[in-house]
């Protein structure tokens, strides 16, 4: 017997980056509901109880929640998978409110997002001392209209590192307000196409060459924009955390 629906990050691609409690999860599910134009299907191999499966790519959010909530009211472990960590742009508040209306309860198990593992894939830290403490996760104004305040342009300003969903379809317009902003020409930027699966693809530039690169490489989707000095940086201090002249609370200052 359930009372709830457990939303589940299936993380970047890669099937074994799932957390073991995701895993689990799916494994136990009677019904699920997955993101179908994002996730990988090999992720569902992990279920052990022929669980009936709905993607989520063809539906309206009164459709799934539909089937959310018949699966529920049958007593069924149901499971809705989101790619990378449902917390980020994973359209999760709406689906919570609407199974609320229904006294349907949630849980949601954390995910690895697709910057992390972007981020693995680039052999970088988005974090450097010196060079930025600061990582802005974002994406480019479309249909969906972004607060006063939030336009790239806006945040460029910081110069920090930033991570941009969703825009690599549009990069012309992402480097040009970048360089507005206040990034260098010369910035460094990775374009990271399906981190983690079989068909990833790295591209790799700066805000000058970026765009050209990018369009050669026929990439329109499905991919993250990564621009900062922590990709390619030129004078990092090492962190004081190792230092043996740093005192922590569990480490002594070596004389």
């Amino acid at each position: 017997m359930s009372d709830k629906v457990v939303i589940v990050g299936a993380g970047p691609g890669d099937p074994e980056l799932i957390t073991l409690k995701g895993k689990k999860a799916i494994e136990e599910a009677d019904v699920i509901v997955y993101a179908g134009s994002l996730i990988n299907k090999e992720i569902l191999k992990y279920n052990r109880k022929n669980a009936k499966i709905y993607n989520s790519a063809t539906m309206d959010l009164e459709e799934i929640v539909k089937i959310m909530v018949e699966g529920v009211e049958k007593g069924l472990k149901v499971v809705r998978l989101h790619s990378g960590d449902p917390s980020i742009y994973g359209a999760i508040k709406e689906q919570i409110d609407e199974l609320k209306r229904y006294n349907i309860d949630i849980e949601i198990i954390p995910g690895v997002t697709s910057l992390s593992a972007a981020a693995s894939s680039l052999k970088v830290e988005l974090t450097l001392p010196k060079i930025s403490q600061t990582v802005i996760i974002t994406r480019p104004e479309g249909r969906t209209l972004k607060p006063k305040g939030e336009s790239l342009k806006e945040l460029a300003k910081h110069r920090s590192t930033m991570a941009i969903f969703l825009g690599v379809g549009m990069i012309d317009k992402v480097v040009s307000q970048l360089i507005e902003g206040g990034y260098r020409r010369d910035t460094p930027v990775a374009v990271v196409y399906k981190a983690s699966w079989k068909d990833e693809k790295i591209i790799r530039g700066t805000l000058e060459d970026i765009g050209p690169k990018v369009k050669e490489a026929n990439i329109r989707k499905t991919a993250l924009i990564i621009v900062g000095d922590v990709l390619d940086p030129k004078d990092y201090e090492y962190s004081k955390l190792y230092d043996k002249n740093f005192e922590t609370g569990y480490r002594r200052r070596k004389e």
